[in-house]
């Protein structure tokens, strides 16, 4: 129970400050650009790294704070940083190409179904 109480909370608070930080970066730079996704998934980056430096390498974060600020916030604030923590961990793990093919499939994939889903809506 605990672990999902800790779950449960970092989510909450990772879609709130993720509404929040991609509102300000659009009142502040506009909408010509997705400056609100671009802004919350570079912070997500950086946030989930350093995280999983100080969970893995300094052993600051405990288990229970693992789950709710890795999983529960930054999976709440954008799932891209979760994809470069897991194509880094590829890296590390000398899958070079695996992380290359984890990359372009992602991206590639989900923009080619993200466009296939759009033309099965407007046909519906």
């Amino acid at each position: 129970m605990k672990k999902i109480l800790a779950i449960a909370i970092g989510s909450l608070t990772g879609g709130f400050a993720r509404y929040y930080l991609a509102g300000a970066a659009y009142r502040v730079f506009g909408t010509s650009f997705p400056y609100g996704t671009f802004a919350v998934n570079l912070l997500g980056c950086f946030l989930i790294g350093l995280l999983s430096c100080l969970a893995e390498k300094k052993f600051l974060v405990g288990p229970e704070m693992k789950l709710l600020l890795m999983i529960g916030f930054c999976g709440a604030f954008t799932t891209f940083s979760t994809f470069m923590l897991e194509t880094s961990n590829l890296m590390k793990d000398g899958e070079t190409l695996r992380a290359f093919l984890n990359v372009l499939f992602s991206v590639a994939g989900g923009f080619l179904l993200f466009r296939l889903g759009v033309l099965l809506g407007e046909i519906i």
